[in-house]
């Protein structure tokens, strides 16, 4: 009841899981090691793949490396060693513009919406040509699709802002995450990472979040999900990577999962050592 007051209208509290046939694997991390802004390691020798049509959820306590996982992944951080594979081919050391022009077809959900993903001080317009304006022919810059396709976003994914030239930061959290992962998504990606992409939101917000991941997965797209509710990632998700001391503890199948067994991976145990104890 409270739910249906606050949001005005009656939510469905069950998350969609969709049964996608998967594809091969589109990204493989093997023996992956990454270092923090203070020279500490942050993921250590950590191995995983996704497969196409899949939803890889990644569980941990947080500041367990998912920051640096996701931007290595990205491109935006240095990786001291091991590979990243995307389909077969070694990414790492690779900037974000360089693996666009590898063809590569991947987006990014940031943490950090509008540090990260979004330019705060410009409307929905501006943050659209972000991605594109690079591949324009002329010194001069053709507004016209950019302006479409916000006012596209604005009635698809019914993002509430008095304009398409409003700054992004005027904006609800839950409409600045919609601006973001509508511009993301245009882009249609294989590869779709994204980091606590509900944190903050409303749970009407909330769900529209996961509508739209689910359709990537419908899609064929490979996604990477960090998030920090275990119900959402036995929900949503169809595998979970557990993270400790970044390390893999753990890689569970979510419709199988507990949050018992999550949680014993996340503090560095095992299934079998709990068995053991018994």
């Amino acid at each position: 009841a409270l739910t249906e007051w606050m949001v005005g209208r009656k939510i469905d509290l069950n998350i969609e899981r969709p049964v996608v046939e998967k594809t091969r694997p589109l990204l493989e991390i093997r023996d992956l090691t990454i270092k923090n802004d203070e020279g500490a390691v942050a993921i250590d020798k950590v191995s995983f793949y996704i497969r196409g049509g899949e939803i890889l959820g990644v569980a941990g306590i947080a500041g367990c490396g998912q920051k640096e996982l996701c931007e290595t992944v990205a491109g935006l951080m240095h990786a001291e060693k091991g590979a990243i594979l995307y389909k077969k081919e070694n990414i790492v050391g690779k900037s974000p513009r360089e693996i666009i022009k590898m063809g590569i077809s991947m987006s990014f959900i940031p943490e950090d919406r509008l540090g990260m993903g979004l330019v705060a001080s410009m409307g929905m317009t501006d943050n659209m040509l972000l991605k594109s304006y690079k591949n324009g022919k002329s010194p001069f810059i053709n507004k016209k699709p950019a302006r479409e396709l916000a006012l596209r976003l604005i009635d698809t994914l019914e993002i509430v802002t008095p304009g398409v030239t409003t700054p992004v930061s005027r904006l609800s959290g839950g409409n600045v995450q919609k601006v973001l992962l509508g511009r993301e998504i245009e882009s249609e990606p294989q590869l779709l990472i994204t980091a606590y992409p509900v944190r903050g939101l409303d749970i009407n917000s909330s769900y529209t979040i996961y509508d739209l991941l689910n359709e990537q997965k419908k899609k064929g797209v490979a996604v990477l999900f960090i998030g920090e509710d275990l119900d959402v990632l036995l929900e949503l998700c169809d595998r979970i990577m557990v993270l400790c001391h970044g390390a893999v503890t753990g890689i569970l199948e979510a419709q199988s999962a507990t949050k018992e067994q999550i949680g014993l991976l996340m503090a560095g145990e095992t299934i079998k050592k709990e068995a053991d104890a018994q």
